[in-house]
Formats: C-alpha cells, sequence, structure tokens
C-alpha cells in the first residue's frame, strides 16, 4: 500500500482482496484451529505493539479464511492448513498470493439465490435489502472516482486541533461481556473492513462450543481492544487499521452516496465506547438532539411537531439541509467537543482523527481527512456533539435535530434570525447549508406568506416552500393531507416489492413478507401518524398484502381464513397482520410511550394531538374493554382487538371440525413451525406444495379438488382425511423423524440414547420407540414414545371441539397405561 503522509503501512491489501475469496462464515470444524492462530497473532501485536505485529494481524484473515475457485481438498483441511503455514508469521503476502492462481471468472450466484441464502443465514434484513432495494452500484469509472474524492476533501490548512492526549490519560476499560455483547450486537452479514475480518467470524470463533481456544480468543480480543481504546496503537498503522473499504452507490437523482466499511477491530472498540457513554451523551443531547442513543425519539418529535402547529396556528416551519454532512465538518471541533465531553475516549478518537486515514475504492486509495467516517458507530455520537453548542443557542419555540436534518418552528423573523446563525455558525466548522433542499412551511392562515417567503428568499435563494399535503418529519406525514400523497408512493413501491417475492421460495418470501415487508416496514408510521382516521387508504393497502399473500401462497384467502390469517400466531393466525388492525394500537402506544419526551420537546405539560380520539376509537372497536393498565405497549391495546377477532370465528363456526381446527391453532406448540427459520442446512426449509398444505390446514382453507383416496374414502376440499388415512404415506415417516429428532437432541446434550431398544417390552408386547443409555434421574434411564393423533379425526371431534389439546391428552393418557406394569425401572 503507498506510504501516507505519516510513515503509513506498507500493507498490500489492495493486492491480497483482489487475490482471494475469502469465507463469510468459518465452519465448525476448523474454528479452534483459527482461534488459536488469531489468539496468537493477537498476543504478538499485544507484546510488541509495533508496525510489522499489526501487519501480521491485518493480514491474517487473508491468509487463513481464504480459499480458491480450483481448491482441491476440503475447505476445512484447506483452512487448517493455511493455519499451519509459516508465512501467516511474515510479511511476505507474495508468497500466498504467488501460490494461487485467481481467476477472475469465478460463479457469481444469481441474485434471487443469494436473497434465499442470506434468509437461511438468518440474515432477513440483509436480505431484504437485497431484494427490495433501489440502490445501485455506480459504474466502476473515472467519473465516479472523481465524485468520491470530491465527497472527501483535503483537510483545511488552518486546522486546530485540541492539545494531543497525555499518555497518563484515564481510558474506557472494556471487560470481556462488554467485547462479547459488542460481538454480537452486529447485524448477520455485516462486512469486513479492509482487513477481511468480518464480525461473523468472531461471533463463530467465540462461541462456547469451541471451549477452552474461544474462551482464550476472547480474553485477547479484549486485551487489544483496551489498546485500541487507550490510544496507544503505533502510529504508523493508524491509516489502515482506522481506514475503510469504500463502496460507491447511485442515487435516484443520479448523485453518488458512499458507503464506508472500517476494520472490525475498530467497529468493535466505537460499539464499546457508544454503550459505555450511552447515558451521559443522552442525558447532555437531549431533548434538541434526537440522532444518538434516544428511543422512540423520531415518533415523539412527529407527535410534538403536529402539537405545536395544531397549538400554534400562525407559526412557520423550516426544515434545514446541510450538504455532505458527515465528510465535511472539521474534525478539529470534532475532537474539541470529544475532549470536552467524553475525555476517556479522547485518546481513541484522536487516532482515529487526528490524522487521514485510507479508504480503498476497488484499487483507488482516497485520504480520509475531514469530518466523520461513515459507518462508524461513534459517527452518530460526535457529530451530534460537535453541532450542539450551536443549536443550543438558537431562539425558535420548537428547535429539534435528528443529526444534519434540523426543524425550527416559531414567529418569521425569529426563525430567520436562527436560520442566518447556523448559516454563519455552521461555516466556522466546515458545515454548508443546501439552501435549495431547506424547506419553509407557512401556514395557510397566515396573513404575510407572500413577505415572508419573499424575506427568506434573501437568505436562502430558491428556499423549497411547501404545504400542509407535503409537510413530512423524518419521513413521516404530519398533517392529515399529507397522508394520500405518502401513501401513493407507498403503494407503488408495496407492488414492486410482491412482484419480485414470487421470485423465490414461498417459504421464504413468507418469512420476508412476515419480519420485513407491510406491518413491519410500516410500523413507524403508523406509531407516528393518524393512519386509523383513513379506513379507505387503510383498506387499499390490506388488499395490496392479501393479493401479495394469495400469489406467494397460492390460497384463495376468502374472508373469513383471510381473517384468521392475519391475525397473531399465539391467536391462530400466521402473524401477517393488516394494516388497518395496527394502526390503531400501534398510534395508541407511541404517544404515551413518547409522552414523557415529547412533553421535554415541547418545554410544556401537554397532551399529544389526537390522543383522546384515538383512545376514544378504541373503546368503540373494543366495547366493554378497559383501558390498558400499561398503555406504553403496543400488545396492550392490539390484545383485545386480536380477541374479539378470534372469538368471533369461533362463535360463528361452521362444523365441528372447524371449531377443533380453531382451538387448536391457539395452542402455543401449534404455532411453533411458523416462527423456525427456513433453512435447508437445518431442514426448516419447505418446498411449495408443503408449506402451502401446512397453511391451508391451519386456516382452514381448500388444499385440494375432491377425489377418492387410494383407501376407499372420499376427499373433501380441505384434505383432512390424509392425516388420518391408514395408506397415507406421511405416517411412518412422521413417527420416525420424531423419534429421531428426539434422539439426536439428547445425543448432541451428551446423553447417548438407541431407537426400539432390544429387551424392552410394553403391556401390549411392543417395544417403546426409544431409551436413554445411561440414568436420565433417580437412577433411571428415560424411555420414550411418539404418537401422532390427528385432532380432526371424525372420532376424535368430539373432544377436540371441546377443547383444544383434549385428543393429545387422551392419547397420551392411553399411552401411559400401556407401560403401567413392567417398566417401573425406567422413566416413561
Amino acid at each position: 500500500m503507498p506510504e501516507s503522509s505519516h510513515g503509513a503501512s506498507h500493507l498490500n491489501v489492495a493486492d491480497i482482496g483482489e487475490t482471494f475469496v475469502r469465507c463469510q462464515q468459518c465452519s465448525q470444524e476448523p474454528r479452534i484451529a483459527v482461534a488459536e492462530t488469531l489468539s496468537k497473532t493477537i498476543r504478538t501485536v499485544l507484546s510488541e505493539n509495533s508496525k510489522r505485529a499489526w501487519e501480521l494481524l491485518l493480514n491474517l484473515p487473508y491468509k487463513i479464511l481464504h480459499t480458491s475457485t480450483n481448491i482441491e481438498n476440503s475447505l476445512t483441511s484447506k483452512i487448517k492448513s493455511n493455519c499451519t503455514n509459516e508465512t501467516i508469521h511474515t510479511n511476505d503476502q507474495y508468497s500466498l498470493i504467488n501460490s494461487f492462481q485467481h481467476d477472475k471468472k469465478y460463479r457469481h450466484r444469481a441474485p434471487f439465490k443469494l436473497v434465499e441464502s442470506r434468509i437461511a443465514d438468518g440474515d432477513l434484513s440483509g436480505a431484504a435489502r437485497l431484494l427490495f432495494s433501489e440502490d445501485k452500484i455506480a459504474s466502476n469509472n473515472a467519473e465516479t472516482l472523481a465524485t468520491l474524492k470530491d465527497k472527501h476533501p483535503p483537510s483545511a490548512t488552518d486546522l486546530h486541533l485540541p492539545e494531543e492526549p497525555n499518555i497518563l490519560n484515564s481510558f474506557i476499560c472494556a471487560s470481556k461481556e462488554d467485547v462479547l455483547k459488542a460481538i454480537n450486537s452486529f447485524r448477520p452479514g455485516s462486512a469486513g473492513g479492509l482487513d477481511g475480518l468480518t464480525p461473523q467470524h468472531l461471533k463463530d470463533l467465540t462461541s462456547g462450543g469451541n471451549g477452552h481456544a474461544g474462551e482464550i480468543l476472547l480474553q485477547d480480543l479484549t486485551a487489544l481492544i483496551n489498546l485500541m481504546l487507550s490510544g496507544r496503537v503505533h502510529n504508523d498503522i493508524l491509516d489502515v487499521l482506522y481506514g475503510a473499504n469504500l463502496c460507491a452507490l447511485k442515487k435516484k437523482d443520479g448523485g453518488i452516496r458512499p458507503i464506508a466499511v472500517g476494520t472490525t477491530y475498530r467497529r468493535l472498540a466505537a460499539k464499546i465506547c457508544c454503550t459505555k457513554h450511552k447515558e451521559v451523551l443522552k442525558n447532555y443531547l437531549q431533548p434538541v438532539q434526537l440522532g444518538f442513543g434516544t428511543q422512540g425519539g423520531c415518533e415523539a418529535a412527529v407527535h410534538a411537531l403536529r402539537t405545536f402547529l395544531d397549538r400554534n396556528s400562525r407559526e412557520i416551519l423550516l426544515k434545514v439541509d446541510v450538504r455532505n454532512t458527515f465528510n465535511s465538518i472539521d474534525r478539529g471541533a470534532l475532537l474539541t467537543q470529544i475532549k470536552e465531553n467524553i475525555p476517556n475516549s479522547f485518546g481513541f478518537l484522536w487516532q482515529c482523527y487526528s490524522t487521514p486515514t485510507k479508504l480503498m475504492y476497488k484499487n483507488n486509495l482516497i485520504d480520509s481527512a475531514v469530518g466523520c467516517q461513515q459507518g462508524d458507530p461513534l459517527g452518530p455520537a460526535i457529530f451530534s456533539l460537535a453541532i450542539h453548542p450551536i443549536i443550543t443557542r438558537l431562539n425558535s419555540k420548537f428547535n429539534m435535530w435528528y443529526l444534519d436534518d434540523g426543524t425550527l418552528g416559531g414567529d418569521a423573523d425569529t426563525v430567520m434570525r436562527d436560520l442566518k446563525y447556523i448559516i454563519s455558525e455552521f461555516e466556522s466548522i466546515g458545515l454548508h447549508l443546501n439552501l435549495s433542499k431547506c424547506e419553509l412551511y407557512i401556514p395557510p392562515t397566515s396573513l404575510n406568506k407572500d413577505e415572508i417567503i419573499q424575506k427568506f428568499n434573501l437568505i436562502a435563494p430558491n428556499i423549497t416552500t411547501i404545504d400542509d399535503t407535503s409537510l413530512r418529519l423524518l419521513g413521516s406525514p404530519v398533517k392529515d393531507k399529507s397522508i394520500p400523497s405518502f401513501i401513493n408512493d407507498k403503494i407503488q413501491n408495496f407492488n414492486s416489492c410482491s412482484d419480485r417475492l414470487l421470485q423465490i421460495n414461498s417459504h421464504m418470501a413468507f418469512w420476508i413478507i412476515k419480519f420485513c415487508l407491510f406491518v413491519p416496514k410500516f410500523t413507524h408510521f403508523l406509531r407516528c401518524c393518524q393512519f386509523w382516521k383513513h379506513p379507505i387508504i387503510l383498506q387499499t393497502l390490506d388488499d395490496i398484502v392479501k393479493n401479495t399473500l394469495i400469489n406467494v401462497l397460492n390460497i384463495d384467502l376468502q374472508e373469513r381464513i383471510w381473517t384468521q390469517a392475519t391475525l397473531p400466531v399465539r391467536f391462530g393466525g400466521l402473524g401477517v397482520r393488516k394494516i388497518s388492525s395496527v394502526a390503531l394500537p400501534a398510534f395508541l402506544s407511541s404517544v404515551h410511550s413518547t409522552k414523557k419526551f415529547f412533553q421535554e420537546i415541547l418545554h410544556a405539560d401537554l397532551e399529544p394531538s389526537l390522543s383522546t380520539e384515538a383512545r376514544n376509537a378504541w373503546l368503540v372497536v373494543c366495547p366493554g374493554s378497559s383501558l390498558p393498565i400499561v398503555p406504553s405497549i403496543q400488545r396492550s391495546w392490539d390484545g383485545p382487538i386480536c380477541e374479539l377477532s378470534r372469538k368471533k370465528l369461533l362463535e360463528t363456526s361452521i362444523s365441528s371440525a372447524d371449531r377443533a381446527r380453531l382451538l387448536a391453532t391457539t395452542v402455543w406448540e401449534s404455532g411453533l413451525w411458523l416462527q423456525a427459520l427456513p433453512s435447508p442446512s437445518i431442514g426448516t426449509l419447505m418446498d411449495a406444495a408443503t408449506f402451502r398444505s401446512a397453511i391451508c390446514l391451519r386456516l382452514g382453507a381448500n388444499c385440494c379438488e375432491p377425489h377418492n383416496c387410494r383407501c376407499g374414502r372420499a376427499v373433501d376440499r380441505l384434505g383432512h382425511h390424509g392425516l388420518s388415512c391408514g395408506r397415507s404415506a406421511g405416517r411412518i415417516p412422521r413417527h420416525a423423524g420424531l423419534n429421531d429428532i428426539i434422539r439426536r437432541a439428547l445425543v448432541s446434550a451428551d446423553v447417548p440414547a438407541v431407537l426400539e431398544p432390544n429387551g424392552l417390552i410394553r403391556n401390549d408386547g411392543k417395544r417403546p420407540d426409544g431409551m436413554t443409555l445411561i440414568p436420565w434421574s433417580l437412577g433411571r434411564p428415560l424411555v420414550w414414545d411418539v404418537t401422532c393423533v390427528d385432532t380432526l379425526a371424525p372420532s376424535h371431534l368430539q373432544e377436540s371441539k371441546v377443547g383444544a389439546g383434549r385428543t393429545a391428552t387422551s392419547a397420551e393418557n392411553l399411552k401411559r397405561l400401556e407401560y403401567q406394569n413392567g417398566m417401573k425401572l425406567y422413566l416413561v
């Protein structure tokens, strides 16, 4: 790597990264070897803290966690071999490069296969982003490179940094528990930085299954993080250790959005700082700033702004937009505020930001010399610190900031003076307003609208003026009139998303719908906005959800079936909620959970607008119900509504089988399969036909066309006959599968077990299904027997229509009678 201006490292990370395809996860078998190798290298860094030792550590992932397209041996054996290779203890990375021929034609998986792979790995949010995102990777050309360089300007010649930290200053000291918690806080699929080490690698290597090696690695890793937090890392490695990979995304307006991914070590240390400083910074920044450590802050801001405008019908509103914020703010201002407010992190952040670091875009190096690094977990906190002395001097009645998005409200003259002050003072710390993107809202009741616009244009030429139909705060519509235009945008987005779901496995598509689309994606807006007042709009959204489910599941969701499907799993549904059902409970829980913070923003003991109206609307929906004891919890408002729907379904059951099915679906265990991650590697992924059948049986939907079974009995559209037919092909495999799961679960817990043990006979002359080979309790082995009973079989309906689980309980009692005699030496 080319030298930097302060004696930089000579790591050829660019060359190595282009040569090898790294494993995204560390498989089970080689983990101990990798953990031991990484521990040994970290201990070298701790003992030497030299440039050479750090280079060894940052090169290590490329040397041991790489693979090749023409690999002959297994991946496990290759990684183990890498761990014993002597070259990992040298800086001669070119010996590795020469030993593997890089094949640039290695296969790329199709996009939809990549989405399914993310889901199987548990990275649902990452899969949803891949599936639905409109962002595109910018072309790798000179224009993109020039834009990225413009967004990362050189340091000012008159940069005024505070006095550098004293080596004796106190610093944050992380514990093993802190480090482990920080490692596990990374989202699944998080990328690695310049060194190629990903958070998933550390999750794998420090997991409990690695025993002593994992414990030692965690201990050494904690010592390494504390070295970084102390601010005593060798200066010659700082540009790489605190540098980042750079990705360029193309915006819808044609611009470029840079995304930086720092090294996992740096992000670990920053996450620990965030945790340690959260309470202090939250108390210092609130209620003016909501961008760091403020749970529910965005919701409180929207409620506060709506209430402010309702109570001050002639006040104007100004929304401030700052240009290239994070890459422009003066590092002198950052470090000064860090030193004053969080001095025990000053040493660490001094090394991160006092000198330029390297950003790597493809094979190009760009200096990061100004601003916060994009992707730094501490970035929002330190940016908020830097602007706080300025924005707290503003005089507007309403003064709220979410990082670089500021909202000011009050009389026109005061807001105008504040705008002038912001322009002047922000320039002193390197920030510049994007004046044409600032927004001015003047209420319809204002008597001098044209005069106000003219005055603001003198300060901010071509400032955008908005009205009730386009007023939004942090993406959420504020006024009733702004909801229709907002919804139209969402409808187009939902329709395009629905079409893409048909390209992946239906079981996986269902999980995306349930956890990442529609209600999950819309929850923030439902909690902030009065959508419950717009039933026609909500019905339109519900129809999109319904049609999407029909297409994905290939099931005709008639009204009764649709009602059950949209209940939570605990009420017998699928957990894919109607947006109309959630809108009112979400809004009510939000206004109650954020009330204290809402009042702090407005500096007044007020009730949020529409809260009383919303409570009255809920009482109409749930007649006879009392208001929740804990109104801040959404489930407290949602539960009574769901219970009313469930009771109505039971009361209108069309047959004994229908009632028995509805009762059975509310039992906790009956819905667990809906919570199992669809992953082929752990055997929980269903094919489309199996998944459709399971959904049909739960909802009472038509499963097949009427026909005659090979046993001679008639099969109706519901398809229940197959569950109890003596000639059903699935009965024996199902029974065997359950027994195998029990046996493997016991073996995995170091309890040896066998199936159908010889020498044990029940009262009926048959053998039990399985037995542990060592005592389970009281010195006696455990014996088990599996019975699968059909709740909907005609012979069982008299019991199952009365109460859930009656049929299974009766079968269990009969089975125990078979073991009543002759099995006293065993636990059954």
